[in-house]
């Protein structure tokens, strides 16, 4: 039986129930439509020492860092894969993975449709902002989000290596994709959300049987429960913060990317940044197919944060490059739920793929974050939820600025659907009129 249950503090007794998996019953089955793969993994790199683990360890993190300041990197032998990504570059992308050769699953993985999302025009807003702009349109997943990606991976993983309990801990895109994933593949699944996460992302995963913990504080601690609880039991842990493998599904965005702009790419990728693991996995997907000879350049990456959560854009300003925690959390808080992260675990990653791009960062505040909603909405019909919208806010800012000119070009990824977050939206509209059953009630259009 799913649950909400709120309250639950952080502390190192792990409040949550035992044996609440025990008497539920599931069997894990194959999912219909599932890929045939191979695992090109090689390696597993530490962010920050460069030690070398192999796959077989099951590693998330270096030990040799305090907490999981040493995240990991995965690398490949893409030798085998190249011939076939060239061979099949042309073709339709119909989900993610028509990349499976660069996908680390072993098996079967897990198909649930998610990936081969639109990059669509956008005339009236391009020629409101004075840019030409593109939209990267994630909203069609499975689960709304472009979480999906990295799902799509982590459950493949799971079942893999023969797991029975997959957790994460979210501020609500992930956690309801990781249930939708888990419900697919009959895996257990125990998610832990910060107690203010918006109704509509903790209802999502409940209606796919799983189990969600409103964690008495924060992201950062709802992930320090749900890492603790998942070291001392066992649960298969894909927090994004943790697991490599988030990054290599969500990198075929950049994949995806790479194919749809070629042969001449956008000047600029804007990105949403809240952990950083989305921004590095597009900038590394494109990286591999500027390697495989698929593109010729890679765009510059424009980092967007929201006032009160701005750690990846002090580091990168601060060109600082020594631990994933160093920079000081602020007091406010941000609308845009989903980049609402204080303690970003993959800044390292995020900072290198900038400075690899001869990229820049911006911060928006909330006003403009509703603002570039109300207008991705009034523009080109697109409802995004606020750190979705936090691209176009982050864009017009990099404009008024002189990072970005009039001349150039960039792509807008749109991470989420707006009905993630309807609260948000209603701040942004006037309420509905009401009217009475007659023609006459109904007010003349100018």
């Amino acid at each position: 039986m799913s649950q909400y249950v709120g309250g639950y503090q952080n502390t190192t007794d792990w409040a949550v129930p035992e044996g609440i998996y025990a008497s539920q019953g599931r069997k894990r089955t194959n999912a219909d439509g599932a890929v045939a793969t191979v695992n090109p993994t090689i390696a597993l790199e530490c962010t920050q020492c460069g030690r070398v683990f192999g796959p077989e360890d099951g590693r998330h993190v270096c030990p040799d860092h305090e907490g999981i300041g040493g995240v990991l990197d995965v690398q490949y032998d893409q030798a085998g894969a190249a011939a076939a990504i060239r061979e099949g570059v042309d073709d339709s992308i119909r989900t993610l993975w028509k990349y499976a050769p660069l996908l680390p699953t072993d098996g079967h993985a897990v198909d649930l449709g998610a990936g081969g999302t639109p990059l669509l025009d956008a005339p009236t807003l391009s020629r409101e902002l004075g840019v030409t702009v593109r939209l990267k349109d994630e909203r069609g997943n499975p689960t709304g989000s472009i979480k999906d990606r990295a799902s799509a991976v982590l459950t493949s993983r799971a079942l893999a290596s023969d797991q029975s309990v997959v957790t994460c801990a979210s501020t609500g895109n992930a956690a309801a994709s990781l249930a939708g994933y888990a419900a697919r593949t009959g895996l257990d699944c125990c998610i832990f959300v910060p107690a203010d996460v918006p109704e509509g992302k903790a209802v999502q995963p409940l209606v796919y049987g799983a189990d969600v913990y409103a964690v008495d504080g924060s992201y950062d601690d709802a992930f320090s429960l749900c890492r603790g609880v998942s070291d001392e039991r066992g649960w298969y842990d894909c927090s994004a913060a943790v697991n490599p493998y988030a990054v290599e599904g969500l990198r075929t965005v950049g994949h995806e990317l790479g194919e749809q702009t070629r042969p001449s790419v956008p000047d600029w990728l804007v990105y949403p940044m809240g952990n950083g693991c989305g921004l590095a996995a597009a900038w590394k997907g494109l990286s591999e197919f500027e390697r495989l000879g698929i593109i010729d350049d890679r765009p510059r990456l424009l980092g967007v944060q929201a006032a009160g959560a701005t750690a990846i854009h002090d580091r990168f300003r601060a060109t600082t490059d020594e631990g994933a925690t160093d920079s000081s959390p602020g007091a406010d808080s941000t609308q845009a739920d989903s980049i609402d992260v204080r303690y970003p675990h993959n800044a390292v990653k995020a900072c290198r793929a900038l400075q690899e791009s001869d990229g820049e960062t911006v911060v928006v505040d909330d006003d403009a974050i509703l603002d570039a909603e109300r207008m991705l909405g009034h523009t080109e019909g697109i409802y995004a939820e606020p750190a979705s919208a936090a691209t176009l806010a982050g864009l017009r800012s990099a404009v008024d600025e002189g990072i970005v000119s009039t001349e150039e070009t960039a792509v807008l990824v749109v991470t989420g659907t707006g009905l993630k977050d309807t609260a948000s939206a209603r701040e942004l509209v006037d309420g509905v009129e009401a009217v009475a059953a007659t023609p006459e009630a109904v007010p003349e259009r100018e």
